[in-house]
């Protein structure tokens, strides 16, 4: 098989889509990239690896354009980059009383402010750990 050669008819017949949606097949299935069937192939290990290392880059460059979170200790921006991957950084940004906080190194007021989000109702457990490190300074 010439690989070249069905990559260049991939591309140009199923087109490129970075973002999800319903081909025209019965029942239509979610699809991605060039024509990826998500609901029978999924992704593999590799791929999920790869996309979650780009996620991570790209929650810290946002995070990077935040006074408050470029003075915490390591730790802490961990807890708020864990917070960014989950709500988004929009999302995020919303925790205003918690920014507050965060800007005065008020981290019990921080935690308390995060547990007492629709967020931390949301995600449980997990709430309840990152408001701890945040509370602590240790993981």
């Amino acid at each position: 098989m010439d690989r070249q050669l069905l990559r260049s008819q991939l591309e140009r017949h199923e087109g490129l889509r970075l973002k999800p949606y319903l081909d025209t097949a019965t029942p239509p299935r979610l699809t991605i990239g060039y024509g990826r069937n998500l609901d029978d192939a999924g992704i593999t290990r590799e791929e999920a690896d790869y996309m979650l290392a780009g996620d991570i880059e790209r929650v810290e460059r946002e995070l990077d354009t935040i006074d408050e979170y470029v003075a915490l200790d390591r730790i802490r921006q961990t807890v708020i980059a864990n917070m960014c991957f989950n709500l988004g950084f929009r999302g995020l940004l919303n925790f205003k009383r918690m920014w507050k906080h965060l800007g005065r190194h008020d981290y019990p007021g921080a935690a308390k402010e995060m547990l007492s989000s629709k967020w931390a109702f949301q995600v449980g457990n997990r709430a309840i750990e990152l408001a701890k490190i945040m509370r602590t300074g240790e993981s």
